[in-house]
């Protein structure tokens, strides 16, 4: 049986690029507090002193943009300091209406133009592009044990910090987990490693190494997956007490594979703070996570990957594979016409199934938008109907 290695990164809700994509999908919210069906396309760039929020809205709602950055930054924690903090930094705000053309390919796809076949060929695709979801039964949660576990280390890292367990933590950081695997079968964690943003006076290897083991190493990962002697990086450049956006300029959409399964499945490239959920980059992506994780938890396979494909204006997708790696236990081309049969991908199908002109976007905005119960993508309620029907042929 082949013995291999995996990899993947987090980073927490401080990193620079994490800050951007909170006050993207903050904005966002504000948003769909007030019009649950406006339009938003919002980016941001953080740097040293300073936040520039820009995109295209369309919507009746009226935000203070201003206030909605800085209160997300304070939220994270940058507070207090001069050199990037929500109390201290310049806010320029660049918004602008929506182009007409996407607004009208999106309100009316090319489907309604000769008459309506149903309500939903009415909204079409907010773009063109390809969306993959996917899951595999690695851990409960139907996700990729490396990017699960990253994520666990970069949350507890934030709540020790939040919580003043260790006092001396900052805003920004990274961990990264291996994991090793004999088969597909993933067997132990071989190296850790957290990047932690730290204030002055702190002696990494005596204090730091053991803080973190103590309360975010080991309340984190499952004991019988970390060995003893596991090798342990801290801080391996050395001193991290230039952090966050003071140290790097940060964007939205600039951790794809952060926000998805960590480089063990694939990616079409479509970011998604920021954006509504009439974009297909985000609410396709949520949609396709819905179906793999489904035909999984139905036990139909071991693993499967949905990959849907659009074009702008259009409803219907362009196309929709369904790859289980060879391990459905049905007939895969049966197991196919199943995905297309119990779920609908059209967008206005996909809003309304999952409910997705909420603002439910800001706490996505960090520690992965997969493998958390809060979400309704994440739901397991098509699975035993899933199975039934597999189980009638």
């Amino acid at each position: 049986m082949r013995r291999w290695f995996f990899a993947s990164e987090s980073v927490t809700e401080g990193h620079p690029d994490k800050v951007a994509d909170a006050v993207s999908d903050a904005v966002l919210d504000a948003v769909l507090t007030q019009d649950p069906s406006g339009r938003v396309a919002c980016e941001t760039m953080v740097t040293t002193g300073m936040a520039i929020v820009a995109g295209e809205l369309s919507t009746m709602a009226v935000v203070d943009v201003d206030s909605v950055t800085r209160q997300a930054i304070a939220d994270i924690g940058y507070v207090g300091n001069t050199e990037f903090s929500a109390d201290h930094i310049d806010v320029t705000v660049l918004i602008h209406q929506q182009s007409p053309d996407i607004a009208a390919g999106v309100s009316t796809a090319q489907e309604a133009r000769g008459g309506s076949i149903d309500a939903y060929d009415q909204l079409g695709a907010g773009d063109q592009g390809i969306m993959f979801g996917f899951a595999v039964d690695e851990t409960p949660d139907l996700m990729p044990m490396p990017i699960q576990l990253a994520h666990r280390l970069a949350a507890r890292l934030a709540l020790v910090r939040r919580q003043g367990v260790l006092g001396y933590l900052r805003p920004d950081g990274k961990t990264q987990v291996m994991v090793e695997y004999e088969g597909r079968v993933p067997v132990r964690v071989t190296s850790l490693l957290i990047s932690a943003h730290h204030g002055p006076g702190v002696d990494i290897e005596k204090q730091m190494r053991a803080d973190l083991m103590e309360h975010v190493v080991l309340p984190a990962i499952p004991p019988e997956l970390l060995p003893t002697d596991v090798p342990f990086y801290v801080n391996p450049s050395g001193n991290f007490e230039v952090g966050g956006p003071h140290a790097d300029t940060g964007l939205t959409g600039r951790k794809i594979i952060v926000d998805t399964y960590g480089g063990y499945a694939r990616h079409g490239g479509g970011a998604f703070s920021g954006k509504d959920p009439t974009k297909v980059d985000r609410s396709a992506t949520y949609a396709a996570r819905h179906a793999a994780k489904n035909v999984v938890a139905a036990g139909l396979a071991s693993r499967c990957e949905v990959q849907l494909a659009y074009a702008i204006g259009r409803a219907a997708p362009f196309s929709i594979l369904v790859d289980t790696a060879e391990t459905s236990v049905i007939d895969p081309d049966r197991l196919e016409k199943l995905v297309t049969e119990f779920f609908d991908f059209r967008p206005a199908a996909i809003l309304e199934r999952l409910d997705l002109r909420r603002p439910i976007y800001r706490p996505a905005a960090a520690y992965g938008h997969f493998g958390r119960p809060e979400f309704p993508w994440e739901s397991t309620d098509v699975a035993a109907d899933l199975r039934k029907q597999a189980e009638s042929f």
